[in-house]
Parts: C-alpha cells; sequence; structure tokens
C-alpha cells in the first residue's frame, strides 16, 4: 500500500516541511497578490497557519535561501512563476510567543529575544557583516538603537531588509490576563517598551532606513490599536474578500485531500462520510462579507487525517484541544471581580455584558454587527467591539450580510462546543452554578444509548432548587434557554442545534446523535422549553397541551428524520414556573407516521407540582 505524503499535522514550518515531503496544500499564488502592499497586518484565529505561512515567505524572500529555493517551491504556482523580489531579502524574523515572561524581566527578555534574532540575521548574512558591523550594530544598550544602527547599515550596503513578526499580541495578551489592564497599558502605552520597538521599526521604513517589507501576524487587532501612535503604516488586509483563502481550505482543497488518502487505501471512511463530518465541525470560517465561500480550519481537517488513518475511522474526539481558546484568556472580558466591602480581597465574580452576549449568542445562534477593523482596549465593552473580537478570535463568522450588516454566526460544531464551555466556565467560576460534570456525562450517555431523558432533566432541575444564585439570575425563558444549553452540551454525544426551524416552527433546543464520533447512538431529541411566572398556577396544564402539540409537528419534518439514520427521535415538553421545573413529558411519533398522527407517550413524565 502507498505510504502517501505525511501529514504534517503540528508542524508549522514551510521549508522544513516540503524537504521532507510532507502534504502542503498550495498557498503560494497569494504572494502575487500581498506584494502591492509593503507593510501588512494580517489577524487569523490561532492554529489557522500562520507561523506557516511567515516560514514560507522567510523561504521566498530570504536571500540566504536561494540556493534551496527551487526544491522547497517546486511544483507550487510561485515556484513556476516566481516574482522578481524572490531571494532578495535579508529577513528578520520575530517570534513574540517565544519571549519569556517572567515576573518582573518581561522588558530584559523582550531585549534578549530580539537581539538575539538580530545577531542570527546578521550571522546568516555575514557577506554584509564583517565584524566591525556587528560588534557596532550590537553595541547599543537598547533593541531599538541596535535595529536603527542595523537600518543604516543595509541601506549603504543597498540591501533592503523584510521584517516577519509572528504572534505580535502573544505576550502582551499574557500581560493583560495575568497582570491586569494597567500593566498592559505600560507596555503598550507611551513609553512603554513594546511601542518604543514598533516606532523604531515604523522609523526604518523612512529615508533613513531599510526595512522594505513587513508583515506582522497576530489574532487580534487589539494591540496593534493601542500601538497605533508608535506605528500606523501597516495596511490591515485581514477583512479583503481576496484573501479570505490565503489561510484555510477550501471546499475543494478538503474535497481533494480526502479523496487523495481514500484513494492510497489509507483513509478508509467513504469520501462522502469524511467530508460530512469536517464540514459539520471544522468549516464555516468566512472572514469578509465579500467573500466567495467559507475556509476549514487547516489545523482541524489535518488532525482528522491524522487521526483517522491509523484509527482505521473518524477521531474518537472530534476536537482537537490545541484549538480550544483558554477560557482564563476569556475570563476578563466575561466577568467583572467584585470586592467585598471594607475588604481587599476580591469578592465573587460576577457575569458582565459581554457574558449576556455571548448567552444571548449561543441561545439565538447569531447577531447582526458590523466588524470594527481596529478598536483600543478600552472600547472592548461595547457591542461591537465584542462581536468583532469573538470574529477574529473564529468564534464567530459572517454567515450572511442582511441590510448591508453583517449577520455573525457560530461558524461550526467545534467552535459551538468550545462556546458552550465558556458558559460552563462562567457559571462555574462566578458560583452562579456549579455542576457534577462526571455525574451529568453519565446521565447524558444513558440519554443518548438508552433513551432515559429524565434524570437529566431532573438532575439539573434539583440542582437548580439547591442553588440559590442560579434561582436568582434564572428570570425568563431565554436566559434558561441558555443554561440548558450550556449544560446539555457538555457531552460530545450530541450536536446541539439551538432554535432550529422545523416544519415551519422554531425548536427550542434540538440534540442530534452525533453519530461521527458515536455511531452506535440510538437517540436524538428535541426539546420544547416554556417559560410562565411564579404566579402562574393554573396555566401549567395548557401550557403543557401546547408544547406537546408544537413538538408533533417538530418531530415530523422529514429532514430532520433523515439525518438520524437508525436513531430514533423524542420530544421532550419542559414547563418551568420561575426556576422551578413543573411538569415534563415526552411524545414521540411511530417511524411511519406523519406530524399529524397524534402523539405517544415515550417516557414518564407529567405536573410536578
Amino acid at each position: 500500500m502507498p505510504a502517501g505524503p505525511p501529514i504534517p499535522y503540528g508542524r508549522a514550518h514551510f521549508g522544513s516541511l516540503r524537504r521532507d515531503g510532507c502534504l502542503y496544500v498550495d498557498k503560494t499564488a497569494f504572494i502575487r497578490q500581498l506584494e502591492a502592499d509593503r507593510y501588512v497586518f494580517f489577524v487569523r484565529p490561532r492554529r489557522f497557519g500562520k507561523t506557516l505561512w511567515l516560514t514560507m515567505l522567510d523561504a521566498y524572500y530570504d536571500r540566504v535561501q536561494a540556493d534551496d529555493f527551487d526544491r522547497v517551491f517546486a511544483g507550487t504556482d510561485i515556484g513556476a512563476a516566481p516574482t522578481a523580489e524572490h531571494s532578495g531579502y535579508v529577513v528578520l524574523y520575530f517570534d513574540f510567543s517565544a519571549v519569556q515572561q517572567s515576573a518582573g524581566r518581561l522588558a530584559e527578555n523582550f531585549e534578549q529575544h530580539c537581539t538575539n534574532h538580530l545577531r542570527d540575521a546578521m550571522r546568516r548574512n555575514s557577506d554584509l557583516f564583517d565584524a566591525n558591523a556587528t560588534r557596532e550594530i550590537l553595541s547599543p544598550p537598547s533593541v531599538n538603537e541596535k535595529l536603527d544602527t542595523l537600518f543604516l547599515h543595509l541601506r549603504t550596503c543597498g540591501v533592503p531588509l523584510y521584517v516577519l513578526i509572528d504572534e505580535y499580541d502573544n505576550f502582551a495578551n499574557n500581560i493583560l490576563v495575568r497582570d491586569g489592564a494597567n500593566a498592559y497599558e505600560e507596555v503598550t502605552g507611551g513609553g512603554g517598551f513594546y511601542r518604543d520597538f514598533f516606532a523604531a521599526i515604523k522609523a526604518g521604513t523612512g529615508h533613513s532606513g531599510s526595512v522594505e517589507r513587513l508583515f506582522v501576524t497576530g489574532v487580534s487587532p487589539i494591540t496593534m490599536d493601542d500601538l497605533t501612535s508608535g506605528f500606523n503604516i501597516g495596511t490591515n488586509v485581514s477583512l479583503r474578500p481576496e484573501l479570505n483563502a490565503m489561510l484555510g481550505f477550501t471546499e475543494e482543497e478538503v474535497q481533494h485531500l480526502v479523496q487523495l488518502y481514500h484513494g492510497l487505501g489509507l483513509l478508509v471512511e467513504e469520501p462522502a462520510a469524511a467530508l460530512a463530518t469536517m464540514r459539520t465541525w471544522y468549516n464555516g470560517y468566512r472572514f469578509s462579507a465579500g467573500a466567495a465561500g467559507d475556509v476549514y480550519n487547516p489545523d482541524m481537517v489535518l488532525y482528522y487525517l491524522h487521526e483517522s488513518i491509523p484509527n482505521r475511522g473518524p477521531p474518537q474526539a472530534l476536537i482537537d484541544d490545541n484549538v480550544r481558546i483558554d477560557y482564563g484568556k476569556l475570563r476578563h472580558l466575561l466577568l467583572v471581580d467584585r470586592q467585598s466591602p471594607g475588604s481587599s480581597e476580591a469578592g465573587r465574580a460576577e457575569p458582565n455584558g459581554n457574558f449576556e452576549q455571548l448567552r444571548t449568542l449561543v441561545a439565538d445562534g447569531w447577531a447582526d454587527g458590523s466588524i470594527r477593523r481596529s478598536f483600543p482596549l478600552r472600547l472592548l465593552a461595547e457591542r461591537e467591539s465584542f462581536l468583532s473580537l469573538l470574529h477574529y478570535f473564529g468564534l464567530l463568522s459572517i454567515r450572511d450580510v442582511v441590510d448591508g450588516t453583517p449577520r455573525l454566526g457560530i461558524p461550526n460544531e467545534a467552535i459551538r462546543q468550545v462556546l458552550l464551555g465558556y458558559l460552563r466556565d462562567v457559571y462555574n467560576d462566578s458560583g452562579l452554578f456549579v455542576a457534577n460534570a462526571q455525574v451529568l456525562e453519565r446521565l447524558l450517555r444513558d440519554m443518548a444509548y438508552h433513551g432515559v431523558w429524565a434524570p437529566v432533566v431532573d438532575h439539573l432541575a434539583q440542582a437548580i432548587e439547591r442553588q440559590t444564585s442560579i434561582r436568582d439570575y434564572i428570570a425568563g425563558e431565554k436566559v434558561l434557554h441558555g443554561f440548558l444549553a450550556a449544560y446539555l452540551g457538555i457531552s460530545d454525544h450530541f450536536l446541539l442545534h439551538s432554535e432550529p426551524e422545523l416544519n415551519k416552527g422554531f425548536a427550542d433546543l434540538c440534540l442530534l446523535p452525533n453519530l461521527a464520533g458515536h455511531p452506535q447512538m440510538r437517540y436524538g431529541y428535541v426539546i420544547e422549553l416554556k417559560y410562565l411566572k411564579v404566579g402562574e398556577r393554573k396555566r401549567v396544564r395548557t401550557t403543557l397541551q401546547q408544547a406537546k402539540a408544537q413538538l408533533a409537528r417538530y418531530l415530523g419534518d422529514t429532514p430532520l428524520r433523515q439525518r438520524l439514520g437508525n436513531a430514533q427521535l423524542i420530544g421532550v415538553a419542559l414547563v418551568f414556573r420561575g426556576p422551578a421545573l413543573v411538569a415534563r413529558e415526552a411524545v414521540t411519533l411511530p417511524a411511519s407516521d406523519d406530524a399529524n398522527s397524534g402523539l405517544e407517550r415515550a417516557s414518564s413524565g407529567g405536573e410536578q407540582g
């Protein structure tokens, strides 16, 4: 059996993977488009191919890698017709995720990191830097003075410089999370060492400098906006329609990969099934309203192939943990720490307005809002800034344009699971609700395989009764809806959909069996949720009957039943009065009947009080 090209999952060095004959989805044609802009700023989510792109630019433009050019670019679009500027630059490459973040020594570590890369660039271009030039460039005390001296020297030599900066916002974001906004502003504000660094880079693009090109990547535009007065020459190309597929895989590219490895006998799963799973879990990213289509997360596609081939089937876990943005890095966006009166100790953290936006997003599945090209940290509490940040992080994507405004939605199932996890983290971190995840996952497993749904509902209802904070918080159907979605989504057995359209109506929640990850699952669910005010005691029975009638219609939705395979679909009607569950009942339809055939009780239920 042919071995096929190695799948470079977890690898991000262009030259290395090309020399090793690894799989490479050719994105080199975008080099031509980008040469029109000399100073470029480009934002994409983490694990989306940014480092691979920068190392490709390094290999393409670096003069000292010219002898290896034909080898590493053989068979690529740009290799067949390179531009005039290839192999013509001294390349200075910085990766700021590698800056050690020791407490109290960040500025010193940053200086050392930059100095090390300056020294390496001069060593690799030793024909341009004799001992005297190297000593002169490295002798000034600050990296900004070193850079200034380097720029002047290369201008004298007549050789242009290309500066590549990867993860520009990595350590600045970590400062924000670890030490707070004041420490962050000390670094990025006036007189901060990081702002001064970018001011030095900017000076290098001027009359006395040699910085002819610059490419900066990161995961959000916040830090760059806060550095604006120190650096305001870069063109942010992140939202350009023609660059939507520069990073990320198109539908056609993923189809080609699946067919390639299936044709070699390495991917045993049928191509249509593999594509359907990856489309559900990894596709859906559209970074510009004018883009022609969506792209897949490339890291997740490679993960799927990398795991599927040795396992002879789909990965057991469809979300690679590496793609998750650590909740700790988002905590400051969703919670406000309250201090107890008269005490210096932090009190309970409370959800803020951003959390309410996130909860509503998960419940509704979408939000309309313009995407801001940049915004400072101080404006992050504004709705459109927060939505824009989630878009840049890859947690929201453009799904449509309505009356000229982008409609942002959750791009895929992997991100939906991540967002549900954030909701649970906030509930737990704020003390609003603490769930026993192990017990809940066991109950959800029984729900998935045995159709035993009532214990799950009762477990959550009883927990609400015990925990005063969440009882006070739940006021209205939307809040209850988001809460239930967060905890019903704790298991990967179900694909949770909020307010799906079924048979010309909108169900509250739909839990489809995750047959790709759990092919033996036997049950899926449609949940209709009703909320009554505390004093509405006489409406429980009629409200329950209303919910059951709606479920009867939803369960007859033909496309939904077709997606179930051999699994059975159960409707669950829930009636809450305030935070208390007062009625629960299940509805099923015989497989041969349609939505008007009547109701059949599938599990014990009824009024609870």
